[in-house]
């Protein structure tokens, strides 16, 4: 059968954080392998696909890139209904966007408005390791960690946009937790290969 008749499931992702952590950079190195050294802010949301292939199913991560800007925060409603997982980054360098992290991680789960948000996943990156050598960094792992078993043991992974570090590790679990927990939403997509670039479609998983 043609690949792109093939059964597929759908995952929203839904990546939060304070501005400037780096979301941007995550997804573009994730699904184009690229990296900028200049900031621009995101303005309201965007998203990227990626198809890759979690055990035998072919899986396409829709993964939306929100802006950390306050104002842009009464957006998050209609953006975060339907996600079936939630990436929460900070930057290990700047204690401020740790301690935010609680308000973002509540405010999703207030605003996406689900059934059962106990057991719905997230998964914490603590990015920008490759910064100074470490040298400059803020946030401890062992802190990182403590906080992720504090909410329902999320899964964590330090990352390096810039380096590509652990990016590709990280977005396999957060398809793999999503899996866990999708909501039967399987659908078929007739020829998105066409839609999709062509490094999407050379790149698989590369765990």
């Amino acid at each position: 059968m043609d690949i792109s008749q093939r059964k597929r499931t759908l995952l929203k992702v839904i990546v939060l954080g304070d501005s400037g952590v780096g979301k941007t950079s995550l997804m573009n190195q994730y699904v184009y392998r690229k990296f900028s050294q200049q900031y621009k802010a995101t303005i309201g949301a965007d998203f990227v696909t990626k198809e890759i292939q979690v055990d035998d199913k072919l899986v396409t991560l829709q993964i939306w890139d929100t802006a950390g800007q306050e104002r842009f925060h009464s957006l998050g409603a209609a953006f975060y209904r339907g996600a079936d997982c939630c990436v929460l980054v900070y930057d290990v360098n700047i204690q401020k966007t740790f301690d935010t992290l609680n308000n973002w991680h509540d405010e999703f789960l207030k605003q996406a408005d689900m059934n059962d948000p106990e057991t719905f996943p997230f998964v914490l990156l603590g990015n920008k390791v490759d910064v100074d050598g470490g040298n400059s960094r803020r946030v401890t792992e062992k802190k990182a960690r403590d906080w992720c078993a504090s909410r329902g043991n999320i899964p964590y992974f330090e990352t390096s946009a810039k380096e590509g570090y652990n990016v590709d590790d990280a977005f396999l679990c957060v398809a793999k937790i999503a899996l866990e927990s999708e909501h039967d939403q399987d659908i078929y997509f007739r020829g998105i290969s066409e839609a999709v670039s062509e490094a999407e479609q050379r790149s698989g998983c590369a765990c």
